[in-house]
């Protein structure tokens, strides 16, 4: 199993990750704004993960943490 998170206080809503998912797991927020009025990335279909890290290498902000357990 492969987890994505996303430190939603670091993202800058800048949707890299989200163009990089080959899966389109991730999607940035239409409802939660971080301190900075950002609306960070999202997780949207966890289970679909594959576990490439392609939205982890592609953050500018090292805002997202690939686990597999």
């Amino acid at each position: 199993m492969v987890r994505v998170t996303i430190n939603e206080q670091i993202c800058k809503g800048c949707g890299l990750c989200v163009r990089a998912c080959p899966k389109k797991v991730l999607a940035l927020s239409k409802t939660k704004l971080n301190s900075k009025g950002y609306h960070p990335a999202e997780v949207v279909d966890q289970e679909a993960c594959i576990g490439c890290a392609s939205c982890g290498r592609t953050c500018p902000d090292v805002a997202i943490t690939i686990e597999r357990d």
